[in-house]
């Protein structure tokens, strides 16, 4: 979610159309396994990583060799140890898996399994993108980008066959012609691709979002963003945030979301309550850095308690600026609280100064809780 979209023109970008394909699937057509992995992404993605750990044993001992194992390892590698961080040693096993993941679908040999090897590659391309341009690796970024080519191309082939891909053909056909609207800079750089249709895009997208075995997560949360983003529809936001943190209950990252997507349809009880709900447990200094913020965003919303909004809102900053990127986006919420509470004359500068800075970070400008 955090940081991806400045990425996902040169990504979709690489997608090209080819004669389609008959294809057979291996490990997508083994029901016990596909099972299997369905459970273990679940339980990655509700933060239950040792049950995760207890079904991927399982899963390895069916299929051994198969890239589909380092993929899931790598996934849970990243996710156990979000927001991960170029400083933290994790980040080498994660890119072994992911390394290795991408070697073994472009080594395979049975044209039969295409469908599952391709999913498996992008899948692992896209978790090392996200990873390298979270961490401003752009070094990294540009190869692996260049190198996807001739896998990407092919996604469009294969998505009778297997769902997931329904993913990346969304994305590409909505983000081809809604994401240089909104970023005028990019638009002579996507003349150079085919076409795409917004209207398909969320389709497709919502396709995956009801079908996919690897990819439902990301589909619901990539819906999410877009309708709040680009779409700017937040009761449609909110369905798909409110359905992943229902499904997911034990995932920080979809709670901050639905959180945030409360706050900004003005249910500020809802959102108070799911706050509290947490207060309590013991999470992540990420967590508690977005929870501080969003407190901030209830005591100037809720209550006009604009003193302790403020020192929320700075608490929030100092605690969120550790995480760089990853934490970019609930900083900018900050920065605009701050300033919108900086009144006076004497404050004139200062309030200039944090808008600034809000709109630095943000992704999108206007979602900033203004009104």
């Amino acid at each position: 979610m955090f940081g991806k979209f400045k990425y996902i023109l040169i990504l979709a970008g690489l997608f090209l159309f080819s004669d389609p394909l008959l294809v057979k699937a291996q490990l997508l057509k083994d029901t016990t396994t596909l099972n299997l992995v369905k459970e273990n992404i679940d339980y990655i993605y509700n933060n239950q990583f040792n049950k995760a750990r207890e079904v991927y044993s399982r899963i390895v001992s069916l299929y051994p060799n198969h890239p589909i194992v380092f993929l899931l390892r790598g996934l849970a590698t990243y996710y156990e140890d979000y927001p991960m961080l170029h400083t933290d040693t994790s980040h080498i096993s994660f890119e072994e898996d992911m390394r290795q993941c991408i070697k073994l679908s472009e080594n395979h040999e049975n044209p039969d399994y295409e469908a599952e090897f391709l999913l498996a590659d992008l899948c692992a391309r896209g978790m090392l993108l996200s990873f390298y341009a979270n961490n401003d690796l752009i070094l990294e970024v540009t190869p692996l980008t260049i190198s996807s080519y001739k896998y990407l191309r092919h996604a469009f082939d294969y998505t009778s066959a297997c769902a997931d891909l329904f993913y990346f053909t969304g994305v590409y056909k909505y983000y081809r012609e809604a994401y240089p609207k909104i970023h005028p800079i990019y638009k002579s750089l996507a003349l150079l691709f085919p076409s795409g249709n917004m209207d398909a895009g969320l389709k497709e997208l919502q396709k995956a979002a009801l079908n996919s075995i690897v990819l439902r997560a990301e589909s619901y949360s990539m819906l999410s963003w877009t309708y709040l983003g680009f779409e700017n529809k937040l009761p449609e936001s909110l369905y798909y945030s409110r359905s992943l943190y229902l499904r997911y209950p034990g995932n920080e990252l979809f709670l901050i979301a639905y959180t945030r997507n409360l706050l900004l349809m003005k249910n500020y009880d809802d959102a108070e309550k799911l706050i509290s709900s947490v207060a309590d447990n013991k999470r992540s200094k990420f967590f508690e850095a977005h929870l501080t913020i969003l407190k901030g965003i209830v005591q100037e919303k809720k209550y006009l308690n604009y003193k302790l909004a403020q020192q929320y809102y700075n608490k929030g900053i100092n605690e969120i600026s550790v995480f760089g990127k990853y934490g970019n986006e609930f900083a900018a919420y900050a920065y605009f609280g701050l300033s919108r509470l900086s009144t006076g004359n004497d404050e004139k500068h200062t309030r200039k100064t944090y808008r600034k800075e809000a709109i630095k970070l943000a992704d999108f400008k206007r979602i900033n809780f203004d009104k």
